[in-house]
């Protein structure tokens, strides 16, 4: 016996799978990339400044373009970090700090800047930052993972397995990840209500 539509050719019962279950994992399972699969779009609309999750295996961007040395601001009761426009540096001795900001991502997907103190001006540098400056050169290629050692004074280091699969970096340029940053932590004029707290005028 065979079934039949209006122009096409007789196609046998037993060509089509009955036994096909609905309810079969194998078919119903997204894809590790399941947004394309439903077309949608992840918006990347916050990035966190902050050290890795020691729980997380995270990545640095491999590409210098998206790193950046420069002068920040650590308000440590707030546990903000503020980008200091280059023309106010020179009013803020011994309160601002150099870093590297890392573009990393962990496992979930997630973005941030791994924010690591560079050597001061005598090229000196803690074993905590040189430990994570460490890894952050590591996570480059491989998937990492760093946890607070209190005993030793520095980070330990892990690597994860081969079989990771590769970051899955977003399409957003490098000057747009320091926008949605610092979006609300920019500091560009000396009447910011930080640089205000700071003098104590207010």
């Amino acid at each position: 016996m065979s079934q039949k539509n209006a122009g096409d050719e007789e196609v046998p019962n037993d060509s089509i799978d009955a036994t096909a279950d609905p309810f079969d994992p194998s078919a119903l399972r997204l894809s590790q990339d399941f947004g394309a699969d439903l077309g949608v779009k992840r918006l990347i609309l916050t990035i966190p400044v902050r050290k890795p999750d020691r729980q997380w295996f995270v990545r640095t961007h491999p590409s210098e373009d998206y790193r950046l040395a420069t002068a920040v601001l650590e308000v440590k009761e707030d546990r903000e970090t503020y980008l200091v426009s280059p023309a106010l540096r020179s009013e803020l001795p011994g309160e601002i700090v150099p870093k590297l900001l890392w573009t990393a991502i962990n496992r979930q997907g997630v973005v941030f800047l791994w924010s690591i103190r560079l050597p001061g001006t005598e090229g000196k540098v803690d074993a905590w930052n040189r430990s994570a400056s460490d890894a952050a050169e590591r996570a480059q290629y491989r998937w990492t993972r760093v946890s607070a050692n209190m005993a030793l004074g520095a980070y330990d280091v892990f690597e994860g397995s081969n079989d990771l699969p590769e970051p899955s970096w977003p399409e957003v340029s490098f000057k747009e990840i320091l926008r949605i940053a610092f979006k609300d932590n920019y500091i560009e004029t000396p009447d910011h209500p930080v640089l205000r707290r700071l003098r104590g005028l207010s």
